[in-house]
């Protein structure tokens, strides 16, 4: 149970006197029935969206909320990079919630395909925690075409890239022709899947995630699209 103007405020539809005044108007309603105290406590689950109007729209989703995401070209996944975010993809009160959605991981902008947002902290670092080993596919397009010893080089667990000084870890190559190919990791270093690439002679010309452990990018999610996870999208990750 929630109080109603605390509730709406959090999912970010204004502070709690204009939320009192959306009361006040009539605009929020609750199975059917006008509510008109702000102060009233009423159930949050994960059938609210079915259940309560605000303006004549499905209420927001509540926390916990997790998006997945099909990230286009040319936009970032931090609040304090330049250019346009991922953020400003989704409804703009959704940049008020509290707690805040934040983007497990990062893709770079030169980056597309699969992308999780969440405010579920557990969540968030259960994915991203290395004791996880939560596998992630790129398509990587090569500027050159593979020459055979790379998939060697990728399992070897001996691969150093330039700058670090601990080896990484496993990755699986599968090559789909001459210049393309599948890599699956279970690390997250910082421009991974190019400097491995570079680290063996090649040079990436495009990259895309396309699955995060058992989850995939759906074919009908667009560039720029998104949807809510279900709970049992949750559990695919870890399958």
């Amino acid at each position: 149970m929630a109080r109603l103007d605390r509730l709406l405020a959090n999912l970010g539809y204004g502070s709690r006197r204009e939320v009192q005044a959306l009361v006040a108007r009539g605009q929020v309603v609750l199975d059917g029935a006008t509510l008109k105290d702000a102060g009233a406590r009423v159930p949050v689950a994960a059938d609210l969206p079915q259940r309560m109007t605000v303006a004549g729209r499905p209420v927001d989703p509540p926390a916990p909320l997790t998006l997945m995401m099909h990230k286009p070209l040319d936009v970032v996944c931090s609040h304090r990079e330049a250019g346009r975010s991922v953020y400003e993809l989704l409804p703009a009160r959704w940049r008020a919630r509290t707690p805040g959605l934040s983007t497990i991981g990062r893709l770079d902008k030169d980056t597309t395909g699969l992308l999780l947002i969440t405010d579920d902290g557990p969540f968030l670092h259960r994915v991203i925690s290395p004791r996880s080993h939560v596998p992630k596919r790129y398509l990587a397009t090569l500027d050159r075409p593979l020459e055979g010893h790379e998939a060697a080089a990728f399992a070897s667990g001996t691969l150093m890239l330039d700058g670090e000084t601990a080896p990484l870890a496993p990755a699986v190559l599968e090559p789909l022709d001459a210049r393309r190919a599948h890599l699956t990791i279970t690390e997250g270093r910082y421009h991974q899947v190019r400097r491995m690439f570079a680290a063996v002679g090649n040079h990436v010309v495009a990259l895309h995630r396309d699955r995060i452990g058992g989850l995939g990018l759906p074919d009908d999610l667009e560039p720029g699209a998104w949807r809510v996870l279900p709970s049992s999208g949750q559990a695919v990750l870890f399958a």
